[in-house]
């Protein structure tokens, strides 16, 4: 076995302990305490590194918090910022270069808690899961998890998600029109095996991307977590400021006391609305 296929076997064994630690933290609330290291390793039966990574990875996404001598606890809730709202429009332009995927896992499998929760599926019932590793221009660029519900993608086969766009092939071979998703953006850092397939350091930082996708009938078809290299990688929005009158409809839209990412609260005395384009910037090697 080499390099390549024991990092990819430690990223997917890593992926199964990191579900089951987060199905941890969304049951409980900020600053309660989870099992120790010891009681999770027994209870997964992985071993201390690998459930380490996992947790690792937890903490430098502030999902959860160490103390020396007292345990892993919940984090604090995070701020979370909206870019537009929900009656805006953000289009997402292609990214730079040419994309291509290679194949880390393909396989079918009960949804589980969590990832049923958010398909709004039973925990028994069936997924498809797939692990692959996004290249552009031949080098790695980003390590994507994708949960689909089985029932919705009968007959998909591993060729589909290695070449072309997924969404076109949900579209022409399996009749899901995706139409919506909701993404959350935050900073992380790699992990020794996501480092050895991104072909970075350990600790790298990184953007890690979750999505959920739903098709025209507002059902949902896609729970998807991404690590994208940070080095490489960067979003750039467009910000269109519009004018409107105070206590106009645009500004019953926006939040009281809240504030556009980058832009300083009071900057907009009546909450003018803000339009957005979105678009990924791959940096070139130089």
């Amino acid at each position: 076995m080499n390099a390549d296929t024991d990092a990819q076997g430690a990223v997917l064994k890593r992926e199964r302990v990191r579900e089951v630690i987060l199905e941890l933290i969304e049951s409980r609330r900020p600053g309660d305490a989870i099992p120790s290291e010891r009681s999770l390793c027994a209870r997964l039966g992985v071993s201390r590194p690998t459930l380490r990574a996992a947790v690792d990875e937890l903490v430098a996404a502030g999902l959860l918090v160490r103390e020396h001598g007292r345990g892993m606890f919940v984090a604090p809730e995070k701020i979370t910022q909206e870019l537009v709202s929900g009656h805006q429009t953000l289009s997402v332009p292609q990214a730079a270069g040419t994309w291509s995927s290679r194949l880390l896992e393909f396989t079918t499998l009960q949804s589980g808690a969590r990832v049923g929760r958010k398909l709004r599926m039973s925990p028994a019932a069936e997924i498809v899961y797939i692990a692959r590793l996004r290249l552009v221009d031949g080098a790695p660029i980003a390590i994507e998890h994708l949960h689909i519900p089985a029932l919705l993608v009968p007959g998909l086969t591993p060729q589909e998600l290695e070449s072309g766009d997924l969404y076109d092939h949900l579209r022409d071979q399996h009749a899901v029109h995706v139409r919506e998703a909701v993404q959350a953006i935050e900073p992380t850092v790699v992990t020794q095996a996501e480092a050895a397939l991104l072909d970075v350091p350990e600790l790298s930082p990184a953007l890690l991307f979750e999505r959920l996708t739903t098709d025209s009938q507002g059902r949902p078809v896609e729970y998807v977590h991404s690590i994208y290299r940070g080095d490489r990688y960067r979003i750039v929005s467009r910000l269109t400021l519009g004018s409107h009158p105070p206590g106009g409809p645009a500004a019953a839209q926006q939040p009281h006391g809240g504030h556009h990412p980058g832009i300083p609260p009071g900057d907009f005395a009546h909450r003018d609305p803000i339009a957005s384009s979105t678009h990924g910037d791959i940096q070139s090697e130089r």
